[in-house]
């Protein structure tokens, strides 16, 4: 099984990334797609969220009240702490089976914002590819794609790691401040490249 870590910043493009390697038939796992479907109305997690956090952070249909959660733990290391630790190992173990049953393929995209931010999915990735844009492009994505305020979003981007911390440890690295048609191309290429290095891997 060869896994390549997919990751970037809020606004970078990873989700647009994974869904193109998605359109070339390649297996994307993605912690984020996992986290929304684990917190979802009527999932198990959701009632230890609202133990730990209070009935107020669940919505009406029984998920998870993302947006009042983002809020609560944004600036509280603790409540953060404690979601993580509610969160994290259910989305680990739904990956892990995800990624098991792909494992004919010649490779494998797991996507993980905050891959550098930890060490959980070390073990099973073989190589990190990031995708990375300018900061000021990441923010009038964001601000336009999910409504933030420019405020947010620069202090979401400064409780990441930096660019040039991640650019320092990645293999693979794909800047997306073009099209949307650039990227495309880009991602291809790299198809390519990967489908060359499992060949040479086995």
């Amino acid at each position: 099984m060869y896994v390549v870590g997919l990751t970037g910043g809020i606004g970078a493009g990873k989700s647009e990334a994974a869904r193109m390697f998605s359109d070339l038939d390649v297996p994307v796992v993605d912690v984020d797609v996992i986290s929304r479907h684990l917190t979802s109305a009527g999932q198990p997690l959701v009632s230890k969220i609202a133990e730990a956090f209070g009935t107020e952070y669940v919505t009406e249909d029984g998920a998870m009240d993302r947006g009042k959660i983002r809020d609560r733990i944004f600036n509280n290391n603790a409540d953060r702490r404690m979601l993580e630790s509610i969160l994290h190992p259910a989305i680990h173990s739904e990956a892990l089976r995800e990624l098991e049953q792909y494992n004919q393929s010649p490779y494998q995209i797991l996507a993980i914002p905050l891959f550098f931010e930890s060490n959980r999915y070390e073990g099973i990735v073989n190589r990190t590819l990031l995708i990375d844009c300018d900061e000021e492009k990441q923010i009038s994505r964001v601000v336009n794609r999910n409504g933030f305020t420019e405020k947010m979003v620069r202090s979401i981007i400064a409780a990441q790691a930096s660019r040039s911390f991640r650019r320092a440890l990645a293999n693979d690295i794909i800047d997306n401040n073009g099209s949307i048609e650039e990227l495309q191309q880009k991602i291809h290429q790299m198809h390519e490249k990967f489908i060359k290095t499992c060949i040479v891997s086995e």
